[in-house]
């Protein structure tokens, strides 16, 4: 028997321990040896091409079934999959985490996620692997850095996605906020909705602007409910804000900025369309939860990597099954335990 990429995402699905090679030799007992799938792993070139062969077929059986009043969404975001006590390469090393505020060491990764109706599946996934060294010129300190940015990353992968998929809006948070990239989604004919920080500013017309009048976003007065037209630094055409308003676990409020390049959208509109963003939330935590994502002794780059892709393909594997069968990742999982747990 021979190791196969179909075999060892069913195995990462399966597994509620550590995965290894030997791990999934024993299922077998010795039909397939431990060397099989170490060569396997050290051989095979997964990477986001394949995501985009397996996300493609659920793709298109959604498009056909969507109203015509429906529209599909694509979402950016990173996520660090955590690995403290590995060694560290160019692929596992320490990556700043935006959403807690320090470096981590781990496995950093940018997905583009389609979702449309109950479809949830990425078409693009790229690592970001640190290979280039730079120096630092005032203390003369070499540090690593990825050739790529990861907005460099996201526009990269719009241009192939445009070839791809039909989509309206392109939600991010403020990381990706960036006036290229919304410069980019207008010219490939698309929307966009994003996150703003508040030290942001932007003119209140194409005058101002022009005079470099630029105010930040929490010094503006937005009408109760109302978007505000405005001009950010950079951006070719008006967008609207929407400041909303929230309450923390806490007690506390919150301040969120929203910005949208279709001027057509009312507040409930742009804020309704943004919660859509969750999406890629659930992705992250149903790939490191789900799919054996950080429970692999892989030490190699190549071995780590191919690892990496099998998870998301496991993922897109899970969301075929969960579809078919009308229930969700974890319930599916769950099941899954309580009948090995039966049979035992």
């Amino acid at each position: 028997m021979a190791c196969t990429l179909d075999l060892y995402t069913d195995y990462l699905i399966s597994s509620t321990g550590q995965t290894s090679a030997t791990g999934l030799s024993r299922l077998f007992d010795g039909q397939l040896s431990h060397d099989q799938v170490t060569r396997w792993l050290s051989s095979v070139y997964l990477d986001s091409r394949q995501v985009w062969g397996h996300a493609k077929p659920l793709i298109r059986q959604t498009e056909r079934a969507l109203e015509a009043d429906d529209f599909a969404v694509l979402i950016v975001d990173d996520s660090i999959l955590e690995k403290a006590h590995t060694d560290p390469n160019a692929l596992l090393c320490t990556h700043y985490d935006h959403s807690l505020g320090r470096y981590v060491k781990g496995l950093n990764f940018v997905s583009l996620l389609y979702v449309a109706g109950a479809l949830s599946v990425p078409i693009a996934v790229d690592l970001v692997e640190k290979t280039q060294a730079v120096t630092d010129p005032k203390t003369r300190k070499v540090r690593q850095k990825s050739p790529l940015t990861k907005n460099e990353m996201l526009r990269a992968m719009l241009r192939v996605a445009q070839q791809q998929v039909a989509y309206r809006y392109l939600l991010a948070d403020s990381w990706y906020a960036s006036a290229e990239n919304m410069n980019q989604v207008r010219e490939l004919g698309h929307d966009f909705i994003f996150a703003l920080p508040t030290s942001r500013t932007a003119a209140r017309s194409e005058v101002a602007r022009g005079n470099g009048e630029f105010q930040a976003l929490d010094t503006l007065v937005f009408p109760e409910g109302q978007p505000l037209r405005v001009w950010l630094r950079g951006v070719a055409e008006a967008v609207l804000v929407v400041r909303q308003v929230f309450t923390n676990k806490d007690g506390s409020q919150g301040v969120l900025y929203l910005v949208s390049s279709d001027t057509s959208l009312t507040w409930e509109q742009v804020t309704i369309i943004y919660q859509k963003r969750w999406k890629i939330e659930e992705y992250h935590k149903s790939l490191k939860q789900n799919t054996s994502m950080g429970k692999s002794p892989t030490k190699t780059v190549e071995t780590q990597a191919n690892h990496f892709f099998s998870s998301i393909l496991a993922y897109i594997k899970l969301e075929k099954i969960t579809r078919q069968l009308g229930i969700g990742h974890f319930r599916l999982k769950a099941m899954h335990y309580m009948l090995t747990k039966m049979a035992a």
